[in-house]
């Protein structure tokens, strides 16, 4: 398939990934329309702090022209990190130097700068994709469940774990990984959840245990933000009503009996509704033979155990095919074939480094091997 002025790029999902490929290509005069289901940029919360590392998501923020706006939005002391164990012992605490390489930025602020850097009417709203079809020399035709349809040249899929681009290019599905996190938040800490807010200090805080955690981060005004983790089948959280809040975060608190009450009250003190976020995964090795016309990226293209990588990664992927297309001009076969002989290879390893991370936080040697593991990166 050749590219010329009139070829039309559309890219499913304005999430981190779907954006900084937007914005790549437009920096670079290349015009792109990107569908998203939301309503608006405002519809949701769009989660809590991310870590932003130097050997991808930065520099796909470079790629992107946001570098400087990106460190407008550092929080202080965000790379600050503490082990506890589950007896409220500090065992690993790290403080932020601003030498770790991964400072901590909110994910809607930065999704809000790339938003910001794309010209109006390149993110098209309220469009949920209901299905693709193929049409035949990489052409497809995408429809949404508010009636519209849509013929496109490429079709790009950043369109997450449960993407509907993906079939078109594998039988895949993410599969559930044996462990849940449940959501939750503790705010105007330091005035009221004194002792936890010093446990979880000015970064993030781990304290972990064979299948099982309690992992917490800093935002901004005293916000601690709360995931406990849990291995145990999607059965015994079907068990658990998580719209009485209550009484849900009391029975998740029965499985941490006995561990510190600064710990504990992350838990039971929460005061948002908890939400249960089961960990779904697509295989390690996942990959697909080249089609004309279509691709993937992010979550999409490698949905994996979260280990601080996957916006990265998703920012990272977005600012590599963008870069490829504007490699190969005239030839988005080509762009697609180099992208994704990178992909490959960088995602996979992404993925069996986060099992490894998986088992060092939750394996039946935790919490020594996380603590093993910090030394090890001090030193």
């Amino acid at each position: 398939m050749q590219q010329s002025n009139q070829t039309s790029i559309t890219i499913i999902g304005a999430g981190l990934g779907g954006l900084t490929l937007a914005r790549v290509l437009y920096i670079h005069g290349i015009k792109s329309v990107v569908y998203e289901e939301e309503a608006s940029p405002n519809a949701r919360s769009q989660g809590g702090m991310l870590d932003i590392h130097e050997h991808n998501g930065q520099i796909a923020l470079k790629d992107a022209g946001l570098y400087e706006k990106f460190l407008e939005l550092i929080m202080q002391g965000g790379q600050a990190t503490r082990v506890l164990g589950k007896d409220g012992k500090v065992l690993v605490d790290e403080p932020d130097d601003g030498t770790g390489g991964r400072p901590e930025v909110k994910r809607g602020e930065l999704r809000r700068i790339l938003l910001e850097s794309l010209p109006a009417g390149t993110v098209v709203w309220n469009h949920k994709i209901t299905s693709v079809t193929s049409l035949g020399e990489g052409k497809h035709q995408v429809n949404f469940a508010n009636g519209k349809t849509i013929t496109t040249d490429l079709l790009i899929g950043a369109d997450g774990a449960w993407s509907k681009v993906r079939p078109l290019l594998c039988k895949e599905k993410p599969s559930y990984s044996g462990t849940t996190f449940i959501e939750t938040y503790l705010h105007e800490a330091d005035k009221n959840y004194r002792t936890s807010a010093k446990a979880v200090g000015e970064g993030s805080l781990f304290s972990t245990a064979p299948g099982k955690g309690i992992l917490a981060h800093r935002e901004h005004g005293g916000t601690l933000h709360t995931y406990i983790a849990l291995s145990k089948p999607l059965e015994w959280f079907a068990t658990i009503d998580f719209d009485k809040s209550e009484q849900a975060l009391s029975r998740i608190a029965e499985e941490f009996k006995g561990w510190a009450p600064e710990l504990t009250a992350l838990i039971t003190c929460g005061e948002t509704k908890p939400i249960a976020r089961p960990l779904h995964t697509l295989p390690v090795d996942v990959k697909w033979e080249r089609i004309p016309g279509v691709t993937l990226l992010g979550d999409a293209a490698h949905l994996m155990i979260p280990s601080g990588e996957g916006a990265n990664l998703a920012m990272l992927d977005g600012a590599e095919l963008g870069k490829a297309i504007v490699a190969h001009p005239g030839n988005i076969e080509a762009a697609l074939a180099a992208y994704e002989k990178e992909l490959f290879p960088r995602s996979t390893a992404e993925a069996r480094e986060s099992l490894r991370m998986h088992e060092i936080l939750f394996g039946e040697n935790a919490p020594e091997t996380l603590v093993d593991f910090f030394t090890s990166v001090k030193s």
